[in-house]
């Protein structure tokens, strides 16, 4: 069991946008991710992304962390079923945390590390908050299926047919 200073101190951080990456053009990123171009400058509008940079002209170019903050964001929305604007609110307190873990590493003094980790604590609690109304949602959703099924089981054996499994 950690007190959490682990996660602050050795989380995965990156450079800075692009970190001399690669970089693709819009229509590159999104066929590589599965997506419409359309999808990439949603997802920007809303504040959701920021491209690693622009060309000369003035063209988006993504680089590998824009692309895994957009499958981040994808998996935010398929597997636990958060909305944009929950998602928003989900990135901004990771990116909070990324920068608090950049500031933790770079030396700061003791009286500062305490603080980060008061800050990391405090925003790791409103992470889990998140994530624990969207359980509890979800446990009362199954638990109204559970409680439909029941009933025609029931209903079922009522009319002389056993219910399937």
């Amino acid at each position: 069991m950690t007190d959490g200073s682990a996660d602050v101190a050795a989380g995965a951080g990156g450079d800075g946008p692009g970190g001399g990456q690669r970089t693709l053009r819009i229509g590159e990123a999104a066929e590589e991710l599965g997506v419409s171009a359309r999808t990439l400058r949603w997802y920007e509008e809303l504040g959701l992304l920021a491209p690693a940079g622009y060309s000369a002209g003035g063209a988006r170019r993504y680089c590998r962390d824009d692309l895994d903050r957009v499958v981040h964001i994808r998996e935010l929305q398929a597997l636990l079923g958060f909305d944009l604007t929950e998602i928003k609110e989900l990135l901004r307190a990771e990116d909070s945390l990324a920068g608090l873990r950049s500031e933790y590493r770079s030396g700061a003094g003791d009286d500062r590390r305490r603080e980060i980790l008061d800050e990391a604590l405090t925003i790791n609690a409103r992470l889990a908050g998140l994530v624990a109304a969207k359980q509890a949602r979800l446990e009362r959703m199954t638990a109204d299926l559970d409680a439909k099924n029941r009933r025609y089981r029931k209903l079922l054996r009522d009319l002389g047919r056993p219910a399937p499994r």
